[in-house]
């Protein structure tokens, strides 16, 4: 199994700093981030490159708002990521906002169109190989929802979305 996907809401500007780089060392240095921001967090889990590939077409590009729902954003630790120990993506409120009218505007069905198993694993989906047509209802259904809910709620509190690879 390959990386795991996590999303937190932050505030645009946290106990008064404003770069999301320092936001991300001071929230994701602390080992218990995930407890400190249960309230906030949404796990995606290893699911993550097909569920990019359902919301995009693509197993790593696309267009926005589409994919800024998974690989979207900007990516912080490009140098740090060992310091951290994770991979941070930042995806800043002004994208947060696209993305999330994109998924509350698109029905699972029409994402469901592309679980293709097979074409997933030939575009080179991390996992496409542990997939089979039960997980387009049980994985990615409530996962879709679940980022649905989340975005919403992000967009609508003007929040920023940091998304962990671990």
């Amino acid at each position: 199994m390959g990386l795991a996907m996590s999303y937190l809401r932050v505030p645009p500007v946290l106990e008064g700093e404003p770069d999301p780089g320092r936001i991300a060392r001071h929230v994701f240095g602390d080992a218990n981030w995930r407890r400190r921001g249960a309230r906030e967090l949404f796990e995606l889990g290893w699911a993550w490159q097909a569920m990019h590939f359902l919301v995009t077409g693509d197993a790593w590009e696309g267009r926005q708002p589409e994919a800024d729902v998974v690989c979207g954003g900007r990516l912080l630790t490009e140098d740090g990521a060992d310091e951290l120990g994770m991979d941070v993506i930042y995806l800043a409120p002004d994208r947060v906002k696209p993305a999330a009218d994109h998924l509350a505007a698109t029905p699972f069905a029409d994402v469901a169109r592309r679980f293709d198993p097979a074409a997933m694993g030939r575009a080179g989906v991390q996992d496409a190989g542990r997939l089979d047509g039960a997980a387009r209802d049980k994985v990615f259904k409530p996962a879709y929802k679940g980022l649905a809910d989340f975005f919403r709620v992000a967009a609508t509190e003007g929040q920023a979305v940091y998304k962990v690879m671990a």
